[in-house]
């Protein structure tokens, strides 16, 4: 079987987006060597330029020539040509979009993470809004099938799109293998001192917008105890990260909000680690990556009882309403106040992360191509 997919993101993305489809394509190459791999995308540079490599099955195609400087028109046009002779099986856009120009011979596969642009418009530009709908809609009425991330995006490819319930697949996704690894006491040893972590303190993962609504958090721990902090860890955009700032001012409590904007990747595990607990309380997820994070670093999680979060978090989570502080700070506070809380969300956690293994996804994926095209028992 040859998959081809649409990588953009998987080398100039380091968040979400880029983080799930490298995973995605990682895992495959891994658990299915059989399969071949090939990667297109008008640009290869930056930080993951050379993240493949290492795997033989894994290959890559990008715009030559004329075409590097149209790499719009190579993503119609080029790369159908590109497809044609690679004798691509199945190509999968993994990002909400799959281009023009595709083969009919060629099953197509689109990955949905949410349907933001849909849901709340008013976070977007109206160009922005418009032409993330027209391709989202496009993807989904070529697609052969419709991979949601969550039962609430499904839910909502239904409703706004009106996708038939037969061509979308759940399949889940996983969170980086770095957090699935043990984190040691030097590690957060080391963590605390680079960054001079507070003794006590709540951590909050996302980019720091008002989607992920962390001026809750910053309200809701003016009810907590004066020894307990606030980490902020993501990159700031726009002015939102002035909101918060000036909130925590005149609630004074800038000693005890903390801003963390370019951490080291690999110190993000025992960053989670080294807290007394995690809060997300994001008004919409496609499926909300912080939750899983914090379950794999046995890390109590308090997240938004709204869209995708309650299926991440589960039985292991703590809820409340995004624009309740009083009930964020509660749920905080009953983590605070109870070690036996603690240990009980701990291990419920163990049990919800199994859910989302890396290998599970991989294994529902490599079922769903099967059933696209299936292949004979001497090749798998």
């Amino acid at each position: 079987m040859i998959v081809g997919f649409e990588a953009k993101r998987a080398f100039k993305n380091n968040t979400g987006l880029g983080n799930y489809s490298r995973m995605l394509i990682c895992g495959l190459a891994h658990q299915h060597q059989e399969v071949r791999s090939i990667l297109y995308s008008p640009d290869m540079s930056g930080e993951y330029s050379d993240y493949f490599t290492s795997y033989a099955n894994i290959s890559t195609r990008q715009p030559s020539g004329l075409d590097r400087h149209f790499p719009d028109l190579w993503r119609g046009y080029g790369l159908a040509l590109h497809l044609k002779s690679d004798k691509v099986d199945i190509f999968h856009g993994l990002s909400h979009e799959l281009p023009h120009g595709i083969p009919h011979s060629i099953k197509r596969v689109v990955t949905m993470h949410d349907l933001l642009a849909w849901h709340h418009p008013q976070y977007f530009k109206p160009f922005d809004r418009i032409a993330h709908r027209i391709k989202q809609r496009h993807s989904c009425n070529i697609a052969d099938a419709v991979v949601a991330i969550s039962q609430s995006t499904k839910q909502d490819l239904i409703n706004y799109i009106h996708v038939p319930e037969s061509k979308i697949h759940v399949i889940y996704q996983s969170c980086d293998p770095i957090f699935w690894q043990p984190v040691t006491e030097q590690d957060k040893a080391t963590v605390r001192k680079k960054y001079k972590l507070p003794e006590k303190y709540i951590i909050c993962v996302g980019t720091v917008e008002e989607r992920k609504n962390q001026l809750a958090v910053v309200k809701a721990l003016a009810s907590l105890p004066a020894d307990v902090h606030l980490v902020i860890l993501g990159r700031h955009r726009g002015r939102y990260a002035a909101e918060l700032t000036a909130e925590a001012r005149s609630r004074k409590l800038t000693d005890r909000v903390h801003f963390i904007r370019n951490a080291d990747f690999d110190h993000f595990p025992a960053l989670y680690s080294c807290a007394i607990a995690s809060v997300y309380m994001s008004f919409f997820e496609g499926f909300g990556i912080p939750i899983l994070e914090s379950l794999c670093t046995d890390t109590p999680v308090v997240t938004s009882n709204l869209s995708s979060m309650p299926e991440a978090g589960g039985e292991a989570a703590l809820y409340a309403s995004p624009d309740k502080p009083d009930e964020i700070a509660q749920q905080l506070r009953r983590i605070i106040e109870s070690p036996k809380l603690r240990d009980e969300l701990v291990a419920k956690g163990r049990l919800q992360r199994e859910k989302f293994t890396q290998k599970k996804i991989i294994d529902d994926l490599y079922s769903l191509y099967n059933t696209l095209v299936p292949q004979d028992d001497d090749e798998i």
